[in-house]
């Protein structure tokens, strides 16, 4: 009887999925996947109604995107970072960062390259790597300042290194690059001809004074550097599944041959939606920090109420990772399913985010995501007072 493919016998089931399909069985306040639970701005909704409702999205839409997106990507990477992006040859519009994340992956590297993924990786970098027959070779971030170790990285270079993926404002650490960080990995790329795979869906997420710095405003990285973003976080529409891939055309040309055989189209009026969502600028971004700023303080003191150590408070994204040790003796995995069962929250069990010989770093530790209303944050920090409580 006929079966499945080899090559994707070994993704099971992914932990968002795992975590959600079991919490969906108790009582919950979810702080496990980043998700929020309130709409995005209310002037991108109207345009996105708008198209539908006057018949000129509800069509497939050009493969590339609409010009409408697209320019405002481009005004926005000029305005924000000074990158001059051509605006016919140098983005691609994707059905969300997932699609772009795995066309990029895809279309920069061939069957037998090595693919460098820093641990904790979003869970999508490794099947999109290993469905393309590269290799992949870990480095991982170590507590409690999450940083990777300069010489394990110079160490995974070698000849036959193709390219490197890395999330900047990171998920899950929630943590935005140094620029001391950002050098070291744009000096090894040019040194041994790489190409980064830059995931910047947080980009407009930072806290306490860190900047967001794109790797491609770097010297010489704009033509080795493809850039992955979306409208999932920045304006809480993950749902209608845009995003896009920005870089050189040279590396655009493999991410756009790829996506025309994968999704073609994307989601029609959901892009004027977000193209109206992108006028907005600064008094947006502004006001977004400023409420993630109050949200991340009440998952924080909850955290800490409860007696689970937050080593590092996150300057990016909307994250947090928590060290449960001094409430818990079992495993990351064994945590999150307690943690639902006895005490009403999910969480995200980070190990699933590292190679097998690298889970033991965070097997201690749980990720609480903090995009929901500050209602649900304060009921789940009321129910984590229970662990120390007893």
């Amino acid at each position: 009887m006929p079966t499945f493919a080899k090559r994707v016998a070994d993704f099971g089931t992914s932990i968002f999925a795992e975590i959600n399909d079991y919490a969906s069985n108790y009582d919950t306040v979810n702080l496990g996947q980043g998700r929020p639970d309130f709409d995005g701005p209310r002037e991108m909704l109207e345009a996105a109604s708008e198209a539908i409702l006057s018949g000129k999205a509800n069509q497939y839409a050009p493969d590339l995107g609409i010009l409408a997106l697209r320019q405002q990507v481009v005004n926005h990477a000029k305005q924000y970072y000074d990158l001059d992006i051509d605006v016919d040859k140098g983005i691609v519009v994707t059905s969300g960062a997932s699609e772009g994340l795995f066309t990029a992956i895809q279309g920069a590297a061939d069957i037998g390259d090595e693919i460098i993924l820093i641990e904790p990786f979003f869970d999508l970098y490794l099947p999109a790597a290993t469905m393309g027959g590269m290799k992949p070779v870990f480095v991982p971030m170590y507590p409690p300042s999450w940083t990777f170790d300069p010489d394990e990285l110079r160490a995974a270079f070698n000849k036959k290194t193709r390219a490197i993926v890395i999330n900047n404002p990171h998920n899950p650490i929630g943590r935005a690059y140094t620029m001391e960080e950002l050098t070291l990995i744009a000096d090894l790329c040019k040194e041994f001809d790489v190409t980064v795979i830059s995931d910047e869906v947080y980009e407009h997420l930072t806290y306490d004074g860190a900047k967001h710095i794109p790797i491609a405003t770097l010297p010489d990285m704009f033509e080795r550097t493809l850039t992955v973003s979306s409208a999932a976080k920045t304006f809480s529409a993950t749902g209608w599944k845009v995003g896009w891939v920005t870089g050189h055309p040279d590396l655009i040309t493999g991410v756009w041959r790829v996506h025309q055989n994968v999704t073609f189209a994307v989601n029609h009026p959901g892009q004027w939606g977000i193209a109206k969502a992108f006028t907005l600028g600064d008094s947006y971004y502004d006001g977004v920090n400023e409420m993630y700023l109050g949200k991340r303080q009440i998952v924080l003191d909850g955290l800490v109420n409860a007696g689970i150590k937050v080593t590092y408070t996150p300057n990016g994204a909307f994250y947090m990772m928590g060290d449960f040790s001094d409430v818990y003796d079992g495993n990351d995995r064994e945590f999150a399913h307690w943690l639902i069962r006895e005490h009403g929250v999910t969480c995200i069990p980070p190990s699933a985010f590292f190679s097998e010989s690298h889970k033991h770093i965070t097997s201690k530790h749980a990720r609480f995501s903090y995009c929901m209303i500050d209602e649900t944050l304060h009921k789940a920090a009321d129910r984590l007072a229970r662990l120390k409580n007893g």
